[in-house]
């Protein structure tokens, strides 16, 4: 089963902004080792296997974005950070470097498959390489520390989720809002980074999302377009995926600014499903409540579902392919678009 995974690494703190040749510098450096990584050998013989890769770098450090192909997510996911942590240390030119989040993705039915694998036996160990002889010991079973380090970032980022009330989520108490709400904005978080790099596949690809055998984000929108989601669609949604992640922190809701911030609004909160899953702080039947609720105050009227099973012909005009980037109705009548987002040829 393939995951993507997106590690964000941190420079560190005390050190200044990358200048653009160093950045250069990390993306090469990074990209080497992990091309010559051969793979990750698990528990029994268990094998996870690396996909393909990009590495992108900022002033702040690096993300990494990764398809493995593993028999579980618990696999992919703490293989996965504790690989990119061995990098980092033996990179000297990286000392001081943190592996900050890293986290696998997957489809809905892949997650209901994953999920009901990922429990592995404690203590196991798996062992990584990258042909070159170099090894280190892998711990698989995801330990407390890691759960409680998990749960922790979720309740930090709880409150700057300020767009809404607790209640949002349904009849939860206060802590388990804080994590539903910590959950969401990691969910917008890991989207912003998916679409960055699927924005750079379909630029150096010059190809739309029909087109590209994998990619991170954008495969997950109405497929009958797919044809149509070319490199400026993915900058244009992009954008719009950066603007809610702004809203989501502002006092203030009255609905998606349009109709692409609504879809990017689910892809995101089913990214916090798989967040908050992993966390193991509700029933996993109360987390799909939890959500769906959610998605009916958020979403406030707009009705998306048809995009996914409607023939283009049948649907109502709101809906057109070509206005998903244009502002709904707003009371005020004043929601400028972001200037990217106006009609382009």
């Amino acid at each position: 089963m393939e995951y993507q995974l997106t590690a964000e690494l941190a420079s560190p703190l005390a050190t200044p902004d990358l200048d653009p040749l160093q950045r250069v510098g990390v993306v090469a450096l990074l990209d080497e080792r992990l091309s010559a990584l051969a793979g990750i050998e698990g528990p029994d013989g268990v094998e996870i296997v690396p996909v393909e890769h990009s590495v992108e770098a900022h002033a702040g450090g690096a993300v990494v974005s990764w398809l493995l192909d593993a028999p579980a997510l618990v696999f992919a996911e703490d293989a996965t950070r504790a690989v990119l942590e061995q990098l980092v240390e033996e990179i000297d030119l990286l000392h001081g470097w943190e592996v900050k989040h890293c986290a696998v993705t997957a489809t809905d039915d892949q997650l209901e498959t994953a999920l009901a694998a990922s429990a592995a036996p404690d203590g196991a160990h798996a062992t990584a390489g990258d042909g070159t002889g170099w090894a280190a010991d892998v711990d698989i079973a995801v330990s407390e520390a890691e759960l409680a380090e998990r749960r922790q970032r979720l309740l930090r980022s709880g409150p700057q989720l300020r767009a809404f009330d607790p209640d949002v989520f349904g009849e939860l108490d206060d802590e388990q809002a804080r994590y539903a709400a910590g959950a969401l904005l990691h969910g917008v978080e890991l989207l912003v980074d998916e679409v960055f790099g699927d924005v750079q596949l379909l630029d150096d690809e010059d190809a739309t999302v029909d087109e590209v055998d994998a990619l991170w984000a954008l495969d997950e929108l109405p497929p009958e377009y797919a044809d149509r989601y070319t490199a400026l669609f993915a900058k244009q949604f992009l954008v719009t995926t950066t603007i809610l992640g702004h809203r989501l922190t502002r006092d203030g809701w009255d609905g998606p600014l349009c109709v692409a911030e609504a879809l990017a609004l689910r892809i995101a909160a089913a990214r916090a499903e798989v967040e908050l899953d992993l966390a193991d702080v509700l029933d996993p039947d109360d987390v799909e409540v939890v959500f769906a609720r959610f998605a009916e105050v958020a979403l406030a009227g707009l009705d998306d579902e048809p995009l996914f099973d409607v023939a283009e012909a049948d649907l109502p005009d709101d809906l057109a392919f070509d206005r998903w980037f244009q502002p709904r109705a707003r009371p005020d009548g004043t929601p400028p678009p972001h200037p990217y987002l106006a009609d382009q040829d």
